[in-house]
């Protein structure tokens, strides 16, 4: 004999849609508040300089040619070395889309001299002609 009629107990709905829509909004807040930093992937010590000047934000983003302690060259974001004549020809390509292109040689303090010379001979070469800069760290003052 059964007084109180049971009820069939169902299972607890877990509803989807409202956890589809909280994930969303929490990868959207790590997002917009993530920082973006560009890290350099050589390690450069920078020759000091009392004259250099500090660039500005432009429109243009300089295109990064790097030069280590070894003397080896890098072309923008690259991994691996290139020679003078790739480097040549690629910055070549860039000055024919633009002819504006400004190319901003880092060399470390301990650079071969020769190597940096024909770096900029390269760049020349290429056709940059008033776009070069060089990036140099400020003398700390005593």
């Amino acid at each position: 004999m059964e007084f109180f009629p049971r009820r069939k107990k169902s299972p607890p709905a877990v509803i989807i849609v409202a956890l589809i829509d909280v994930l969303i909004v929490i990868l959207i807040f790590l997002l917009v508040t993530t920082t973006f930093k560009q890290t350099p992937a050589l390690k450069l010590t920078l020759p000091e300089s009392s004259q250099g000047t500090r660039e500005g934000a432009s429109e243009l983003t300089p295109v990064l040619v790097t030069i280590d302690r070894q003397g080896s060259v890098y072309l923008g974001a690259r991994s691996s070395p290139v020679t003078f004549d790739v480097l040549e020809r690629e910055i070549g390509a860039l000055v024919k889309v633009n002819p504006r292109l400004q190319v901003a040689v880092e060399p470390d303090e301990a650079a071969p001299m020769g190597v940096f010379v024909k770096v900029t001979d390269a760049i020349r070469a290429a056709g940059v002609k008033t776009g070069m800069t060089l990036h140099t760290r400020t003398k700390e003052a005593p």
